[in-house]
């Protein structure tokens, strides 16, 4: 990590990346793989807010990411290794051998000139992609998917990865980042290694102007608020929640010590052990 001298009270924590380090030094994006796009913040198509503390934020350009993998058994090398604003792992323009380009997540320890190979016969190294049929045990995949063919949906975002632990009966049991079990069709692709850029974790923002940047909006507290908008809210100088739970504005459980699962939910029957909640983890 980047640290600076503490010339202001902002500067005094503030961290950053070392992209010029991390980075292949490529400052544009592959012009035939971007988009203009507008953001959602926060809003649904009605345009009523939906998720509160999104919005503003420095233009972006959308960079169409590769997550379905359907060029099989065909060569690819390695590029350009670039920044995107849209997530916190760095993404890999490839070029596959007969000439198309693609751009993909990019793993760790995969530099510019590596070559990957995604197909049922890929050797199992990171980067490359295969069934999870043929994947060993004990080994760690990202971009993994759900359903064969269905595009990679567990483990996209930055240093993260899933283990697989178990295979029985068509399925692969994976250790999911939140600790959580679950199976997953055997069928289905991933990717072998993990998401690089796993120092995005440790990075200090140390000032509120680059949350703005990042499109984040203030968070006010509910204790702060008054009867009327919050359930923490009013009391006499700075007081606590005044309840057991955790709420939300509307009222709903909230918080890292309660389960807000839908005890219905159609993946139940999928999940071996869930992830751990409540005071005891």
């Amino acid at each position: 990590m980047k640290k600076y001298k503490p010339t202001t009270a902002s500067r005094r924590h503030m961290t950053v990346l070392p992209y010029k380090k991390l980075l292949s030094g490529e400052k544009k994006p592959f012009k035939k793989l971007t988009t203009g796009f507008n953001r959602g913040v926060g809003r649904n198509a009605d345009g009523r807010i939906t998720m509160r503390h999104r919005g503003g934020g420095h233009k972006r350009k959308f960079r169409e990411i590769d997550f379905k993998y359907n060029k099989l058994n065909i060569p690819a090398v390695v590029e350009t290794i670039e920044y995107d604003p849209n997530r916190s792992g760095f993404i890999a323009l490839i070029l596959f051998a007969d000439g198309e380009r693609r751009y993909i997540l990019a793993p760790k320890s995969v530099s510019v000139g590596d070559s990957l190979m995604f197909g049922e016969t890929a050797d199992l190294k990171p980067g490359n992609r295969t069934q999870l049929s043929n994947i060993p045990i004990g080994t760690f995949v990202y971009n993994v998917e759900i359903k064969e063919g269905n595009g990679a949906k567990i483990a996209r975002s930055a240093g993260n990865y899933a283990e697989v632990s178990a295979r029985d009966g068509g399925y692969v049991n994976l250790k999911m980042p939140s600790k959580e079990i679950r199976k997953v069709s055997e069928k289905a692709w991933a990717s072998i290694g993990e998401v690089g850029n796993s120092e995005h974790k440790l990075i200090t923002l140390g000032k509120a102007g680059r949350s703005r940047w990042l499109g984040r909006r203030p968070t006010v507290r509910g204790s702060a608020m008054n009867p009327v908008d919050h359930p923490y809210g009013g009391g006499e100088g700075r007081g606590g929640r005044g309840m057991r739970r955790a709420k939300t504005k509307w009222g709903k459980p909230a918080g890292k010590r309660q389960k807000t699962r839908n005890p219905n939910k159609y993946s139940n029957k999928l999940i071996v052990k869930r992830r751990r909640v409540g005071k005891k983890r």
